[in-house]
């Protein structure tokens, strides 16, 4: 895809999942980018140690929200984001 698809996706998976976290007024567009990123990362290893294969854009775009909605969870439970 590229490193500028990549960031651009990433950011728009970060702002959704951080709309779906309740925690879109706190996180700026590089947290939005990073937290997307690695987010999506997360989903698709947990996934797929789960068995879950993704088939088509919209499921690996949707595992990509829950993963970074899960991992703002995480950094809330953490203590490393704010609540």
């Amino acid at each position: 895809m590229g490193w500028i698809g990549t960031i651009i996706i990433g950011g728009v998976i970060g702002w959704i999942a951080s709309i779906l976290a309740k925690s879109n007024a706190q996180m700026g567009l590089i947290a939005n980018i990073i937290i997307g990123i690695v987010g999506s990362a997360l989903g698709h290893w947990i996934f797929g140690l789960m068995g879950f294969a993704t088939y088509g854009a919209v499921a690996r775009f949707a595992v990509s929200v829950v993963g970074a909605v899960l991992l703002i969870w995480l950094l809330k439970r953490l203590g490393l984001f704010r609540k």
